[in-house]
């Protein structure tokens, strides 16, 4: 095949036919010239940046201010009147919040953290538990020993509302440590 020569009459209206050559056309292109998006194309006003260091975890850190909180959450639900006694377990999903929130944010997403996040928010609810219960035994006259009695009076007052806080505790800490990792 040929490639088609123009008539007299102009141009032929046909499609054009796949042209044979023995050796690569000439390009109507510059010398060096690369198409826009091609491999090798220098791109004006593009700066990199500068290669950051990867981020530290400070999984001990994290473990051992999770563990003041645990201290600290369990101790303030202990302590508060013991006429609110009965309302305070909703206080949970807070401690949860507040053994989460270093666990997430400096242990970053470690696999371990959120069970370990659990724990200790259910650890929290049992020590604000036990410390009122400490309270009631210390309130009533008479000599005692007190861990025994502590534990027979928060066994005897377990209600059914107790596991459903203890739930709310479980997966309230493990929620919110995974969270808290991932917004980092």
């Amino acid at each position: 095949m040929t490639a088609p020569a123009p008539g007299a009459d102009g141009p032929s209206l046909r499609p054009r036919t796949a042209q044979h050559y023995s050796v690569a056309p000439v390009l109507d292109t510059p010398e060096g010239y690369v198409a826009p998006g091609m491999p090798g194309v220098p791109v004006t006003g593009y700066t990199p940046a500068a290669p950051t260091a990867p981020r530290r975890r400070r999984t001990t850190l994290a473990l051992t201010l999770a563990t003041l909180a645990t201290a600290l959450s369990g101790l303030a639900y202990g302590c508060a009147p013991l006429r609110a006694a009965d309302s305070l377990g909703w206080l949970t999903i807070a401690q949860a919040g507040l053994v989460a929130l270093p666990l997430g944010r400096l242990g970053g997403r470690t696999r371990l953290l959120p069970p370990l996040g659990a724990l200790l928010a259910a650890a929290a609810l049992l020590l604000g538990q036990l410390t009122q219960h400490l309270r009631l035994v210390r309130a009533t006259p008479g000599p005692h020993h007190l861990l025994p009695e502590t534990l027979t009076t928060w066994r005897t007052d377990l209600r059914p509302l107790d596991l459903a806080f203890y739930t709310i505790a479980l997966i309230g800490g493990f929620l919110l440590t995974r969270r808290s990792a991932n917004r980092t």
